[in-house]
This record gives structure tokens, C-alpha cells and sequence, in this order.
């Protein structure tokens, strides 16, 4: 039950690093976001999360100059955080720890309140994205790939964790051991079985065989006997190189 709970928290959090990373960039190029039109008074009392929703298909923005060093400082926190959960840390073998994530997401924070030290509008989607929790996150673009750690299940070769097991119970008691396992939401089933390959070895072995049965058909339209006339195919080469009359020739005869 902590494994998965520790789990659920290191993905929502790699989701909502992912929805700053995008909000904060825009915001860094574009300045923060007008005012929506379906914004009113009466809106101040709302959630930043249902004021996120509403201004999500009235997104403008308006001009605000910063400075180029402290411009420079928050695109670098953006890129920090970016790169510290892309999906290339695995092939790294960089593990992801929650408070290291949390830590950067902070630094960010700090970035953004140095570059618009007035502060942001509630409707600002870097604002809402950086200030709401992981439930506020609900009303976002990543709302469908959230999961609820009370509820989330963890699956390991085609077998889902009970939450009452321990981790030994399943894997053994080596420390060494290395699995995949992928989280899911209730009732899903067993996630998705992944491909063998990748998409980009496919693709070369399909241009490999599909090379390999042009070769064959064009080998197969060609005249078989034409390797007849072939140097390689004259039986007697090897005796005349060795007494080294192969350059003579019979006189009137051309070849």
C-alpha cells in the first residue's frame, strides 16, 4: 500500500511538472493571460481550477517585458524540472524521487514570482497550474491520466499487487531484483501488453524485407544462365592462373 501510494504521487507529480513546463514557457513568451471574456466579478469567489477550465478556450495573452537575466533564470528552472522527469530517465537508469520533484517545482515557483513579482491573474494557466494540488489538477488537460492513490492498482508480469502483500512476498527477497510494473485506475484491467519492438525498429525491419524481396524478384526475372559467362564460373580459371597462360589468347579470337 506505501509502494503504490508513493508511486501514484511520483506520476501526478510528473504530470503536473509537465503541465508547468508548458504553462510557464507560454507564459515566458507571451506574458500572462488577458482577462477571459466569461470571467466576471462573480468568478472571484470560484476555484482557480473551475476558472482554468472556463479560460482554457480563451486563451490571449498580453505583453510584459522581463528582464533578460531573470527571463534567462526561469526558462533554465523550467528546463531543470523538464529534464529530471522526461521518459528518457529510464534508459539512464535515473530513478525519480518525489521530494526532488517537489523541490523543483518549488524553484520554478520561486522563478515565476521573481519574473512577475506583482503576481499572476487566477485565470493565468502557470498560476493555476503551479498553485492548485494534485485534485485541482482535475479540471486540466491531464485530468484523464491523474490517479487516486487510495485507488490506483499496480500490476507486475500480467499480476496485480494486493494492497495487504509486501513487496518480498511477490518478488523474493533480493534487493537486487529489477521489475516493470505499470499503475492503473480501478476496474481497468491488466494494462495494455507493449509491443516487442519500437516503432522505429519496426519500420527498419519492414525496409529491410521489403529491400531483401526486391532483390529476389529482380534475381528471379534475370536470365539464370547469365552467371555462365562469368570468370568465376569457368572451371578452368584456376589451372591457367597457376601456369599463367591466362592472358593467352588464341589469335583471331576476341573475347
Amino acid at each position: 500500500d506505501v509502494l503504490i501510494s508513493q508511486l501514484v504521487s511520483i506520476h501526478n507529480l510528473r504530470l503536473q511538472s509537465r503541465l508547468v513546463c508548458d504553462a510557464v514557457r507560454q507564459l515566458a513568451e507571451n506574458g500572462p493571460m488577458k482577462k477571459p471574456h466569461n470571467y466576471s466579478e462573480k468568478n472571484e469567489g470560484e476555484s482557480s481550477e473551475n476558472i482554468h477550465a472556463k479560460s482554457i478556450s480563451d486563451m490571449t495573452y498580453k505583453e510584459h517585458a522581463i528582464e533578460p537575466q531573470v527571463l534567462k533564470t526561469l526558462l533554465k528552472t523550467v528546463q531543470d524540472i523538464d529534464d529530471y522527469t522526461d521518459k528518457a530517465q529510464v534508459q539512464k537508469r535515473i530513478p525519480l524521487n518525489e521530494n526532488a520533484i517537489t523541490d523543483k517545482l518549488a524553484n520554478v515557483r520561486g522563478a515565476v514570482v521573481m519574473a512577475f513579482p506583482m503576481g499572476l491573474p487566477e485565470w493565468d494557466l502557470a498560476k493555476v497550474s503551479l498553485d492548485s494540488s494534485i485534485d485541482g489538477l482535475k479540471m486540466t488537460g491531464v485530468a484523464n491520466e491523474i490517479l487516486d492513490p487510495c485507488t490506483a492498482s499496480l500490476w507486475v508480469a500480467g499480476k496485480e499487487f494486493q494492497r495487504t502483500q509486501f513487496v518480498s512476498d511477490r518478488l523474493g527477497k533480493n534487493e537486487k531484483t529489477k521489475v516493470i510494473g505499470k499503475l492503473t485506475k480501478p476496474g481497468s484491467g491488466p494494462p495494455v501488453r507493449e509491443a516487442a519492438v519500437t516503432e522505429g525498429e519496426r519500420k527498419a525491419m519492414m525496409a529491410h524485407y521489403f529491400k531483401r524481396q526486391e532483390d529476389l524478384k529482380r534475381l528471379a526475372e534475370s536470365n539464370e544462365d547469365d552467371y555462365l559467362g562469368s570468370s568465376w564460373a569457368d572451371p578452368k580459371a584456376m589451372k591457367r592462373n597457376l601456369q599463367g597462360v591466362e592472358q593467352i589468347k588464341a589469335p583471331g579470337l576476341q573475347f
